[in-house]
């Protein structure tokens, strides 16, 4: 398999991601996502939109035991995180789509999921200074396919009435998610503040919504902080790597 290489998912032990050298890398918004995301023990089924390398599912798998499924436009992501899936030994848990994530309630059941989760593009297609030439990076960075809407939509025809849907995005989108997800019926219920050290602007968010929610009883988490001053990754970053101190030195694609 020529340019494929398979890379430990962090320090988590004997847990496998297949990736290629010219499409997508997981990042630390995959494991900040899955580490976020919480299991209620009403939940049954979680669906993942746009699952890319399959790596949120991957973290996930070590956390519960219920049904998963993954949703991706691109063939090439579809076939890595198949691979990763069986390398693991998944396949009885996790399954993956070759889909577009905007005829989704022609492949699954609507109203279905108890949680639907996703890492979405970030930018807007506009932002021509940050294209990357390669399509399957564009894909995973920019809002080509799909954008934020698209994906709100698709989760609210996924959820039951109550779901949860967990995704991670950039903070200086706040206004705009907070709209979007207002129309299609969510309400924010946890929100954390993502910065890259102390003293710098918030660069993500993590985002708890709920469909069908009522408002007013949002929560503020504490900022999450993935560097010290001093430039080292945080205590709280190296126990969602599950590194201890002799792994520090490994390290993950910081975002899109």
């Amino acid at each position: 398999m020529s340019g494929f290489y398979t890379h430990d998912l962090m320090a988590y032990d004997g847990l496998k991601i297949i990736q290629k050298d010219d499409v997508f890398k997981f990042s630390l918004d995959s494991l900040l996502l899955g580490s976020f995301v919480e299991i209620k023990q009403r939940s049954k089924k979680l669906l993942e939109l746009g699952s890319g390398l399959g790596a949120v599912l991957l973290y996930l798998s070590l956390k519960t035991k219920i049904e998963m499924v993954g949703i991706d436009i691109q063939e090439e992501m579809v076939d890595l995180s198949r691979r990763s899936i069986q390398l693991n030994g998944l396949d009885h848990q996790i399954k993956i789509y070759h889909h577009d994530l905007k005829d989704i309630q022609n492949i699954f059941s609507p109203s279905s999921y108890d949680i639907v989760v996703s890492n979405p593009p970030f930018f807007k297609v506009n932002e021509l200074k940050m294209l990357n030439k390669l399509e399957g990076l564009q894909i995973a960075r920019h809002e080509v396919s799909t954008n934020f809407k698209d994906i709100v939509n698709a989760a609210k025809k996924m959820l039951k009435t109550g779901g949860e849907f967990y995704f991670v995005h950039r903070a200086s989108r706040l206004e705009e998610i907070i709209k979007d997800l207002s129309e299609y019926n969510f309400v924010i219920k946890r929100l954390r503040f993502v910065y890259t050290k102390p003293e710098k602007d918030a660069l993500m968010i993590l985002v708890e919504a709920k469909f069908g929610g009522n408002s007013g009883s949002m929560k503020i988490l504490e900022p999450l902080y993935v560097h010290t001053k001093t430039g080292e990754y945080t205590e709280e970053v190296l126990r969602i790597f599950h590194l201890g101190e002799d792994n520090y030195g490994k390290t993950s694609e910081l975002s899109k």
